[in-house]
């Protein structure tokens, strides 16, 4: 009987010590899903901020792209560096590509619209949760949208 109960002790303990772990993984995942949520969000919000204003490429370039630093950049990049942890170490990157409308469609048909090039606009957002390994790649959401 003693042999029995010793048993049921233990199986009780493995479910316990299950139960512990799930629960860790469990508040570590939903760090991460705010971390991500969060990302999402400011280069939503980045990209918003692009739409009303001028959709010129230069002047989104100037104002926006991260290798220029220009000040729309450097303003989002406060708002992204207080939110979320070890941007410092992975800053993001705003970049800018123009697409031009295809060759046999770029004409000026009769009476039909003229064709003018839009743009991608490719934003990355790097962090790195506190207590992770430095040396290990550092999480990333990458928003691509196309505006004319």
């Amino acid at each position: 009987m003693m042999l029995e109960v010793l048993v049921a002790l233990l199986v009780f303990a493995l479910g316990v010590l299950g139960l512990v772990g799930l629960q860790a993984t469990a508040v570590k995942q939903a760090g991460q899903a705010k971390y991500r949520s969060d990302a999402a969000l400011l280069a939503n919000e980045l990209i918003g901020t692009m739409w009303v204003g001028n959709r010129n490429l230069a002047t989104l370039q100037t104002n926006y792209s991260s290798a220029t630093e220009g000040e729309g950049y450097k303003l989002w990049l406060e708002k992204v560096s207080s939110t979320l942890p070890g941007v410092a170490t992975y800053p993001p990157t705003v970049t800018f590509t123009q697409i031009n409308p295809l060759p046999a469609l770029a004409g000026t048909p009769a009476g039909g619209p003229v064709l003018t090039p839009s743009l991608r606009i490719t934003v990355t957002v790097k962090w790195a949760a506190p207590g992770e390994n430095l040396g290990s790649n550092p999480h990333n959401l990458v928003m691509i949208t196309q505006m004319k």
